[in-house]
C-alpha cells in the first residue's frame, strides 16, 4: 500500500507542476474558488507525501513548502501566468495542512489498532 501511496504523490506532483506552469488557458478548473482548490491540491499532496514517506515528515514537509513557493516563483516565466505572495502561502499552508492531517490519521490508527489489538 505505501508504494502505491508513494506512486500516487509524485503523480499529483508532477500533475501540479504542469497545472501550475501551463498557460493560463490549459489550466484545469474545477469550479471551485482558486484559493480552495490551491489549498486543497497542496492539502492532497502533502498527505500523500506524509502518508507515503512516515518517516520523513521534515523532508515531506521541506518537500511541499519548497514546491509551493518554487511553483508560484516559476510563474513569472510564463506570460499568461503571475506569481503572487498569497496565492504561494495557500499552497503552503495547504500542504501543511495535509501533513498534519496524514499525521494525525497514522497516530489515531495506531493508537486504535493497539486497542483494538489488546486481549
Amino acid at each position: 500500500m505505501t508504494h502505491v501511496v508513494r506512486f500516487l504523490a509524485w503523480i499529483l506532483l508532477a500533475a501540479l507542476i504542469f497545472a501550475t506552469l501551463v498557460p493560463i488557458g490549459l489550466r484545469p478548473v474545477s469550479g471551485a474558488p482558486v484559493g480552495l482548490e490551491r489549498f486543497g491540491a497542496f492539502a492532497a499532496l502533502g498527505f500523500l507525501f506524509a502518508f507515503g514517506y512516515p518517516r520523513r515528515r521534515w523532508e515531506v514537509l521541506a518537500l511541499v513548502t519548497l514546491a509551493g513557493a518554487g511553483l508560484e516563483l516559476l510563474q513569472v516565466l510564463e506570460a499568461t501566468r503571475h506569481g503572487r505572495i498569497g496565492d504561494g502561502l495557500m499552497k503552503i499552508a495547504g500542504g501543511g495542512f495535509g501533513v498534519a492531517a496524514a499525521m494525525a490519521l497514522r497516530r489515531v490508527s495506531a493508537r486504535a489498532g493497539a486497542v483494538v489489538g489488546r486481549p
